[in-house]
């Protein structure tokens, strides 16, 4: 039986995602409902930074409601998750195995960036979570290098779902939600910027984004929404096919581009069964 997973990038938006997915919801609930069942799902968030790539070995994970000011519906929902720590091992493994340092945290749980996505596409919470961290300090090519250690997990059954935003400046957000609502034209051609590149498959200019990029510091004061991405992008490899699942904009700043790649190993093994059936 075929166990190969995608790889995705999907966006976690507001907090009130959770409450108001939208057609962005729809679309990564859409993309999720007939994979194969993952031996476990491997949750990359920018809320959980580290110095060290840190895998998460929690038997049940808590959810975090790192956020405040929203509305105390919110603040009641749940995604009871559980752990594997025999998967976790198996993370650490591979990061170890390309030579990156990796700790383990028995106590992580789920913040928002990781919970809110993984509650809309996989909402009866029945497959084992494990929550990996980020190392922002190390930009697109450290993100890139940890993808890259992961990818031989996703065809072990392994699905590697990478929460961010492809723009996220909360200032502008202030801004334009007391002006009127405008979006910025930037927050779309940054967005278009990326999605050519995916595209291209120019790896070299995404991991340049910082310099090639239309408007690349103002689409990311911090880049640590964008990383994720580069996380998705090195797990895949540079022959992964990409399919764009949806293009849009929440809260007037907020890009909620979703990606979905298939490593080359994965179109592989897909190939390979469908010949031996």
């Amino acid at each position: 039986m075929n166990n190969s997973q995608p790889v995705f990038f999907v966006p976690h938006g507001a907090p009130t995602f959770a409450l108001r997915p939208g057609a962005a919801g729809a679309a990564i609930a859409a993309a999720a409902r007939h994979l194969p069942r993952p031996r476990a799902i491997i949750i990359v968030s920018p809320h959980w930074e580290t110095t060290v790539a840190t895998v998460g070995f929690a038997e049940r994970l808590e959810t975090i409601y790192d956020f405040g000011g929203f509305a105390r519906e919110l603040y009641t929902l749940r995604y009871p998750a559980t752990g594997c720590p025999e998967a976790a091992q198996q993370v650490v493994d591979a990061i170890a195995a390309a030579g990156l340092a990796v700790q383990r945290d028995t106590q992580r749980g789920l913040d928002h960036g990781a919970w809110v996505p993984l509650r809309i596409m996989f909402p009866d919470a029945d497959v084992p979570v494990i929550p990996l961290s980020l190392q922002s300090h190390g930009g697109p090519q450290q993100a890139y290098k940890l993808g890259q250690a992961l990818a031989p997990l996703m065809a072990q059954g392994f699905l590697l779902i990478a929460s961010g935003n492809i723009t996220h400046n909360l200032r502008d957000y202030q801004i334009a939600s007391q002006s009127g609502g405008q979006t910025p034209a930037y927050v779309r051609q940054f967005a278009d910027w990326i999605g050519t590149q995916l595209l291209a498959h120019d790896h070299a200019a995404l991991l340049d984004y910082r310099v090639r990029a239309p408007d690349a510091v103002r689409a990311h004061p911090s880049d640590e929404h964008l990383l994720p991405l580069y996380v998705a992008l090195g797990a895949a490899g540079e022959g992964a096919q990409l399919e764009r699942i949806h293009a849009g904009i929440d809260d007037y700043v907020l890009a909620m581009d979703a990606y979905r790649f298939e490593p080359q190993q994965t179109l592989s093994t897909q190939q390979s069964t469908k010949e031996a059936s």
